[in-house]
């Protein structure tokens, strides 16, 4: 069978098996990626403005997350807590729930995309220009227009290299799930080449999308921090 054949929408190609892991792909790296930006801005000010407890229990929770490998902490969070969790609701009577493969997914990575994310905005928080943030204060502006004015526009550009990063691994990392049976692109790719035997054919096909889904995440990402830095002065010699 020809290699157009091979990947073509309709049957006997696996077209559409691909295109529909990698909407699957998409999907948990957008929940994780949204679910790891409100982890981290919440962890970012709870390391800088938090007491010593808060601070010590969010050092814990970067710490383990960044050491132990992504597989494992995959493996953990999809079996051992799901398990953990209706263990605890059939002592206390109830039945036991299935949580479906998509909210699983975001859950897992997004947790593990927070405690990075917590990094990235902890340094572009420490990075916003103190003189800013004291002279809105001698204004007399509230503590949230003092953020969303001065705080938030400051740190979005020192921010947005370090979020582009995340992103990239978010998208990546979707692939770890195949382990654990979850149908995206990486799992519907291997069952393609299984299925046919032609496995050069359709890993060369995942890494061209994958490729591709770098190329425009990094042109969005590019502008965006354009955009966030507008009106900041330019290096002479750049």
């Amino acid at each position: 069978m020809e290699t157009l054949d091979l990947l073509a929408l309709s049957p006997p190609g696996w077209g559409a098996t691909l295109l529909a892991g990698l909407w699957n792909s998409l999907l948990i790296a957008v929940g994780a990626f949204s679910m790891g930006l409100v982890l981290g801005g919440l962890g970012a000010w709870g390391k800088i403005h938090g007491g010593p407890i808060t601070r010590d229990l969010l050092a814990m929770y970067t710490t383990i997350v960044r050491a132990v490998p992504e597989l494992i902490l995959i493996l953990i969070l999809y079996f051992g807590v799901t398990d953990l969790v209706n263990q605890i609701l059939i002592a206390f009577g109830h039945e036991r729930i299935q949580i479906s493969g998509v909210a699983a997914g975001i859950t897992v990575l997004g947790v593990v995309q927070g405690a990075y994310a917590t990094e990235v905005l902890r340094g572009a928080l420490l990075a916003v220009p103190q003189g800013q943030v004291e002279a809105a204060k001698a204004m007399g502006m509230p503590p949230l227009l003092m953020a969303r004015r001065i705080i938030f526009p400051a740190m979005l550009g020192l921010a947005m290299p370090g979020l582009a990063n995340l992103w990239l691994i978010a998208t990546k990392d979707t692939a770890l799930l195949a382990v654990v049976g979850f149908s995206e692109l990486t799992f519907a790719t291997r069952q393609a080449a299984a299925t046919t035997k032609a496995f050069f054919t359709f890993f060369l096909a995942a890494g061209v999308i994958y490729l591709i889904i770098t190329l425009l995440s990094g042109w969005a990402f590019a502008r965006i921090e354009a955009w966030a830095r507008r009106g900041e002065p330019r290096n002479a010699g750049g």
